[in-house]
């Protein structure tokens, strides 16, 4: 078939479809050549074209009579020198850095099997061998129009947001309501008992693992294993295939609508800090046959390494102008086309650093997301660290960046565990963790406050684990984090002792009420407001299992009743608004007792205190709370109320004896109270 192929023009990148035609636009400083490829629905029968004209250092070509539905990829042809930092090879078919859909989910495996250096003296050569036919394909789409049926984003306040981390497939794939066919997928979000359920959390916004399209590698894929969590994005704009079930884009659009509709954003976990095609010895996929010396961060030394500060083989290198352009084009595609509400940038240091691989609050990223319109109206989180020199940056981003708070989710861990001299930090942390955050005139909201997250023991791990147990993954338990702050409460794991059982449910609800009782932004983990175990595994990035997958069946009675103070706990929150206000409490507004309703001094921070309280100022009545993290009872006495006042318990976590402002505090225990009038 031939093909009438015009200039076109080098903009806007990738394919854009029009009544006449499709037009082509891919940047590349380097090569020489590019061809474009257009195969038949099946993925074979592949027309080669060469993009006829370059402009400002993109080809660009206009074919005549394409429609949607196209499928289409890249040759591009340059040096071969790795020593320079170049590898271009024309025999490796490239996907479109700007696709919005593929025809297949990518596994590593398959397109390394032309080329797998079995040594990195081997990485020099070049490879004769073609990966077309194990490799997915492009497809043009044309996903501008969408009926969004008016309905707008809730824009909620970020000091009232709840953040609930959960995952597309792993959500709904057990769950006994929704139809089998859409388990799993982005329609399966929309299931009306799905939404009711996350209506009835009291959450705010759901903030979902990565949804871009991603790889599983081959090591993992020959273990049986598979890359569940996602943090290996080869393309940032086509969502991972397995996601949709109708296979099209504006599936997404419709979860999206029905979540707004319920009142509840969408956050998307996004990663910009590598992809992959990974180290030296990774295969060619994308960027690294566009343009590996503009896509990555290479060492000036030798530019046949790459800079790394990811932990994954190389760092992709937003400092150059057009790797930014395709990082802000894809935030601008989810936030405009798909009318996502934020995001939450893993591994944010590296997106900010400079030329000299340092970390700066001026860097090109930073600088641009704040002056672009669109992403400033947006949620922004930061990952504030990366495994690089000086990669630890919490506290340090601009203002109006949330950030991952650690500090937050190790201090209150550890005093829940037990551990000595931790109240004062502890208190730093409910109220806000003004140390940190208090500056530049940055708000309460900043600091996401979590105990739990996806990467991590949950919930229920903490309090039964002492070790991480993550053989499943087949790395002889190496993997994942070696530090957890846990404690098993007296044995490892699964136990029939009632005493142990009934200790770590207790320290269970004190770690989620401290939680959704703490001044900041809470992010709750999918599953822990219903107690389910992941088996002390802390590193599930490989298990797309039962081991991971959220269970809705087999929910335990500690479960359902942690669920229950789970919503009570929300319920609270947005009622009283000293829990979710912009400015962080003061002296004024916070005071913090002793058990026998003396005010804190100095001093008293020194001493082994594990168990605190605190008096909040607050408009709908003031508020006091107890939290003890001490094995035995505590006889407590509470402040004086104000005139024509007196304490109502709001919250508590174990069954009390409260009268006359005294009561007898239970171990491992929280109690909240809350000023009403006398009647």
């Amino acid at each position: 078939m031939k093909y009438e192929v015009l200039p076109g023009l080098p903009y806007p990148l990738g394919a854009t479809i029009d009544k006449d035609g499709v037009n082509f636009a891919l940047f590349s400083q380097h090569a020489t050549r590019v061809q474009l490829c257009l195969f038949d629905h099946d993925g074979n029968n592949e027309v080669r074209i060469d993009l006829p004209d370059y402009t400002d250092e993109v080809f660009h070509g206009y074919i005549k009579g394409l429609k949607w539905g196209q499928r289409y990829a890249y040759r591009v042809y340059g040096p071969y020198d790795p020593e320079r930092g170049m590898r271009f090879n024309p025999n490796k078919l490239v996907l479109d850095p700007y696709a919005k859909k593929l025809t297949a989910p990518l596994e590593a495996h398959n397109v390394q099997l032309g080329y797998e250096p079995e040594s990195e003296e081997l990485d020099l050569s070049f490879s004769k061998t073609d990966s077309a036919a194990m490799m997915p394909k492009c497809i043009v789409v044309d996903d501008n129009y969408f009926d969004w049926q008016n309905v707008q984003k809730p824009k909620i306040p970020w000091s009232e947001e709840i953040v609930y981390e959960t995952h597309v497939r792993g959500f709904t794939l057990l769950h006994p309501e929704v139809e089998k066919g859409i388990r799993g997928t982005f329609a399966g979000l929309t299931t009306k008992k799905v939404i009711q359920y996350l209506k009835s959390l009291g959450i705010t916004s759901v903030e979902l693992l990565p949804v871009a399209c991603y790889v599983t590698e081959g090591s993992l894929k020959q273990k049986g294993l598979t890359n569940y969590w996602g943090y290996d994005p080869i393309l940032f704009m086509a969502p991972q295939t397995t996601y949709l079930e109708t296979g099209s884009t504006s599936e997404i659009k419709w979860a999206v609508r029905t979540l707004h509709e319920a009142g509840i954003e969408v956050i998307l976990d996004v990663v910009y800090n590598h992809t992959a095609e990974g180290n030296q010895m990774g295969p060619t996929l994308c960027y690294r046959g566009i343009d590996n010396s503009v896509y990555y961060r290479l060492k000036k030394e030798n530019p046949r390494y790459y800079e790394d500060t990811t932990g994954c083989g190389a760092s992709f290198n937003l400092e150059h102008p057009r790797v930014l352009q395709l990082v802000m084009d894809s935030l601008r595609y989810w936030a405009d086309n798909m009318q996502i509400d934020g995001f939450r940038f893993d591994l944010a240091t590296t997106l900010a650093r400079d030329d000299e691989n340092t970390f700066t609050r001026n860097s090109d990223f930073l600088s641009t997301v704040q002056q672009d319109p669109t992403l400033q109206r947006l949620k922004l989180i930061a990952e504030p660290w990366d495994l690089g020199n000086g990669g630890y940056q919490v506290s340090t981003f601009r203002p109006g960046w949330a950030e991952w708070n650690d500090k937050y989710r190790d201090t209150v861990r550890r005093f829940w565990r037990g551990d000595m001299n931790q109240a004062a930090d502890f208190a730093k942390r409910l109220s806000g963790s003004a140390d940190l955050y208090n500056k530049d005139g940055r708000k309460t909201w900043e600091s996401v406050n979590f105990v739990t997250a996806h990467d991590g023991f949950s919930l229920a791990d903490l309090v039964s684990y002492n070790c991480k147990h993550n053989e499943a993954n087949q790395e002889n338990n190496r993997d994942g984090r070696d530090e957890n702050c846990s404690w098993n409460g007296g044995e490892e794991g699964p136990t029939n002792n009632p005493k142990i059982q009934k200790n770590r449910f207790s320290r269970a609800k004190g770690l989620m009420t401290t939680l959704l009782l703490s001044s900041g932004t809470p992010m709750l983990r999918s599953g822990d407001e219903i107690l389910q175990s992941n088996s002390g595994n802390n590193n599930l990035y490989a298990q797309d299992n039962t081991l991971s997958w959220t269970n809705w069946i087999d929910i335990t009675t500690n479960g359902k009743e942690m669920l229950k103070l789970v919503q009570k706990l929300n319920k609270f929150r947005h009622e009283n608004s000293a829990l979710h206000q912009d400015a962080f409490w003061d002296a004024r507004q916070c005071q913090w007792f002793k058990p026998n309703g003396e005010i804190m001094r100095s001093k008293d921070w020194q001493y082994f205190v594990r168990a605190i309280s605190c008096r909040i100022i607050n408009k709908e009545g003031n508020l006091f709370f107890i939290f003890n993290a001490y094995h035995e009872k505590i006889d407590w006495k509470l402040p004086t109320p104000s005139n024509g006042k007196k304490w109502k318990v709001a919250i508590a976590t174990e069954q009390i004896n409260f009268k006359e402002n005294t009561l007898k505090m239970p171990p491992w225990s929280v109690v909240a109270f809350q000023e009403i009038k006398k009647t």
